[in-house]
């Protein structure tokens, strides 16, 4: 298994096209690709249409997935607020590639049975896929996919992310092959000779203590330990120091235990989601997730100090956790609150992975969402670093 990544600035498609070929046929060591993967700027909109034969054109044995994105990761760089060409490639012996399309009206029902749900991405649980997804925003329910995709293929790994270039409908992009889309959702399930680890740095820090859910109504959370949610968030407020005030009264998020049977959690171990604001009148806070009763929740700040840490944090335990052999290739899915808006520098999460994994191709874009998992279930995700790393099995 081999990968290559390169990326260019150039705003003609057939320049930008020629670089990041001439550095992939290099790096690939003359290899064929079975893989490639582009991520392209806004910029290229007026060229949009030409860039999936341009790209099968030139790899023309390779299966091809990409999208638009706000910003483009390249060779381990970032490039935002201009003209980015991504393109990353892989050969793959030993590894089979069933690219697929979903649309919203072909979505199997939550309750479906697998075989309905491999009917749309034409791979088999038994075969043990791994998949890529790249979801249009707009116009496809990319939660209720990975949740289904999750049912269908539970030992399967899952990465992606939302398309970003666009601000409404039939604005972004997807590529399949030679096709352009709109809408819907593109992607490729990978079997065989292949495993995909998931680093996923939610970029946040826990404040307070854990405690449970006590009563609640949907995405309302009305008491914690048996007090109104805001009262319990008023007295954490107090208890904070100035640099935390300033972040919970703009950054503030709810992490959910995904172990429901814990007693205490630590970072890492949540899943993140947006508070959306509290009610003085109800003691109620609403939060961008459906709640249970029961549930061991933390609030959480985030900024980019923290960030920087949890990423730091997550990284180095995937180094020591690493049990196979080394990667060789990775994909990032980033949001597009990250990068220099989050860090006031280019490059902060790729140079970080490059030197704490390795020297690995890197690949990726600044996502609407990012998909990836956290303790063994694939979510849809916000403010999130999420890599897919790329071995052989064997």
């Amino acid at each position: 298994m081999r990968w290559a990544s390169a990326i260019s600035q150039r705003v003609a498609l057939n320049d930008a096209l020629d670089e990041c070929a001439a550095t992939l046929v290099r790096d690939l060591d003359g290899g064929e690709p079975d893989l490639t993967v582009a991520f392209v700027s806004p910029h290229f909109n007026p060229q949009i249409d030409r860039i999936a034969p341009a790209v099968k054109r030139r790899f023309a044995h390779a299966v091809f997935i990409g999208c638009t994105g706000a910003g483009v990761i390249g060779a381990g760089k970032e490039v935002e607020g201009a003209p980015g060409f991504s393109l990353t490639a892989a050969t793959l012996p030993g590894v089979t590639l069933t690219p697929f399309r979903a649309t919203q009206s072909r979505m199997p029902s939550p309750d479906a049975p697998p075989e309905e749900w491999a009917r749309v991405v034409g791979a088999q649980p038994a075969d043990d896929p791994h998949f890529i997804v790249l979801t249009d925003p707009f116009s496809f329910d990319g939660e209720t996919f990975v949740a289904g995709l999750d049912y269908a293929y539970p030992r399967a790994t899952k990465v992606g992310g939302m398309a970003s270039s666009g601000q409404r409908a039939q604005t972004n992009a997807l590529f399949l092959g030679e096709d352009l889309f709109r809408d819907g959702a593109v992607g490729v399930a990978m079997s065989g000779n292949v495993v995909v680890d998931t680093v996923v740095a939610q970029g946040c820090r826990p404040i307070g203590r854990p405690m449970r859910i006590s009563r609640v109504d949907g995405n309302l959370l009305r008491a914690l330990d048996d007090r109104p949610a805001m009262a319990v968030l008023q007295d954490l407020f107090y208890s904070l120091s100035p640099r935390d005030r300033s972040l919970l009264q703009g950054n503030l998020f709810l992490g959910i235990a995904m172990d429901p049977l814990a007693d205490t959690a630590r970072a890492g171990d949540f899943l993140i989601r947006n508070v959306l604001g509290g009610d003085d009148r109800t003691g109620s806070v609403a939060v961008a997730a459906h709640l249970r009763e029961g549930q061991l929740v933390q609030f959480h700040v985030r900024d980019a100090e923290t960030s920087r840490e949890d990423l730091r944090g997550v990284l180095e335990g995937y180094q020591r956790e690493q049990r196979g052999g080394p990667p060789a290739g990775a994909l990032l899915f980033q949001c597009t609150g990250r990068g220099r808006h989050l860090y006031g520098e280019a490059d902060h999460d790729p140079r970080l992975f490059l030197e704490l994994v390795g020297a690995l191709p890197l690949g990726g874009f600044f996502c609407n969402g990012e998909i990836g998992p956290v303790s063994g279930t694939t979510y849809l995700h916000s403010y999130t670093s999420s890599f897919g790393l790329f071995r052989p099995r064997s």
